[in-house]
């Protein structure tokens, strides 16, 4: 029964892991269907294309050249290493020891594989950890990114490193047992790397070598389930949100801005001289008029909104390109991205509180997002365009800026000008409709 033992153990933390795995992940399931639903069309053929060339294929990633390939060398290297876990969970739950080495010389390609992606994986994470905490990049400095998202970026480059260290050692371990012809330990596998490792285990014995090997299998594993849990409380769950993001990402011009069908009518109907503003509402209209214009908090955004939260990287590349805070002003479209999150979480630990959401007294506009950052959006696009996987924080900006003029008629002293001046001349200038054509006798 004792042999049994570490299987039933292994079993049991498996289960935890990967049961507490799928609870977090329904939670973001549950908070992101909090937003409106969206129509996103028939053009699957088209986000299909997208999510396997931005998503998968990084396209827009190696904009930036340096971090761009150390990004794609990280991201497939510590994905195909990890394969290797459907080894090591058949090998725990059964007591078996590299089961696949029946498949020979494959099995050796594939181990080699395995250890020269975990060699450029360890140089691509040094590489990202001194660019953050030495060379100090600006984007990396923002008033955002102090305390707990820069410990997030950093303590997720320590679980690699570890992770991929314990895997090399558990192979040289390994490697040196197979030598001493262990039992156990079957000749199977190509270690191009840790064979390097391998001769700081000279001269111990083999129940020692055991005892270093199995420990780095257990850490290993255990590592690669805490790694996942953590991923529901760090910005790295664009590991897995970032293929969904891309293919419900947007798939109109840019430029192109979303009309209220129930605001558009209003205007035509007061452009209509023949028009009777007293007639009862169009029965087939397709769109009814809106509870609220705009949205002040995250349950008035789209549910493709809180999905881009959620996968914000916090990368910056939308800030370093956003003309408005180069010049100094508030604005920062990732803190736009991270606030919503922030808040979005803050509604979900409501709703686990009370069943479902209770009015707390606050808001994602005001409380998280400052009136002072919203209007300093130029809306050119740059964050949109920056984004590596397809977030758009112009949209949520749009939709509290309508918030504001709408709802609360509470747009810029400028702004104001323009539209009073757009209703009483038919332009944004301040001089008489009938002075209009003057330029034309110039």
């Amino acid at each position: 029964m004792l042999a049994y033992l570490p299987n039933f153990l292994f079993a049991l933390i498996l289960i935890a892991g990967v049961g507490c795995f799928a609870r977090n992940i329904k939670k973001v399931i549950r908070n992101i269907k909090l937003g409106r639903a969206v129509n996103y069309g028939d053009n699957n053929k088209q986000r299909w294309s997208n999510m396997a060339r931005i998503a998968l294929g990084q396209s827009k990633m190696v904009v930036r050249p340096i971090s761009g390939m150390l990004h794609i060398v990280v991201y497939l290297g510590f994905v195909i290493i990890n394969i290797e876990v459907l080894e090591i969970i058949i090998d725990g739950l059964l007591g078996t020891h590299r089961i696949f080495a029946f498949m020979g010389g494959f099995y050796d390609v594939l181990i080699a594989t395995f250890e020269y992606l975990a060699l450029l994986v360890l140089i691509g994470v040094i590489v990202f950890w001194l660019r953050r905490n030495v060379q100090r990049i600006k984007r990396f400095l923002s008033p955002e990114m102090k305390g707990w998202p820069k410990n997030d970026a950093n303590i997720i480059l320590y679980f690699e490193v570890v992770l991929m260290c314990l895997f090399l050692t558990m192979n040289a371990a390994d490697l040196q047992l197979q030598q001493l012809g262990s039992a156990y330990y079957v000749a199977a596998g190509n270690f191009p790397i840790s064979s390097f490792i391998a001769p700081i285990f000279d001269g111990m014995s083999e129940a020692s070598l055991i005892i270093v090997e199995r420990t780095c299998w257990w850490l290993h594993i255990v590592g690669i389930l805490i790694f996942l849990n953590y991923l529901y409380f760090s910005k790295h769950l664009h590991i897995l949100l970032a293929f969904p993001n891309t293919f419900y990402g947007r798939l109109t011009p840019k430029g192109e801005f979303a009309n209220l069908e129930a605001v558009t009518n209003e205007v035509k109907l007061m452009m209509d001289p023949n028009a009777d503003p007293f007639a009862a509402p169009d029965p087939d209209a397709s769109e009814e008029p809106p509870v609220k214009f705009g949205a002040s908090d995250v349950l008035d955004l789209s549910t493709t909104q809180l999905l881009n939260a959620y996968t914000c990287t916090e990368c910056g590349r939308c800030t370093s390109e956003c003309p408005a805070n180069q010049t100094g002003k508030k604005l920062s479209p990732r803190k736009i991205m991270m606030d919503t999150r922030d808040r979005l979480q803050e509604v979900g630990k409501n709703i686990d509180a009370n069943g479902t959401f209770v009015d707390d007294g606050k808001q994602l506009l005001g409380d998280y997002i400052s009136h002072e950052e919203i209007w300093a959006c130029t809306t050119c696009n740059a964050c949109v365009e920056a984004c590596p996987i397809s977030i758009d924080p112009l949209s949520i900006i749009m939709d509290m800026r309508q918030y504001l003029v709408m709802e609360q008629s509470a747009a810029p002293t400028e702004l104001n000008g323009a539209m009073t001046n757009i209703e009483n001349n038919g332009a944004p200038w301040p001089y008489n409709q009938m002075d209009r054509l003057n330029w034309v006798d110039e």
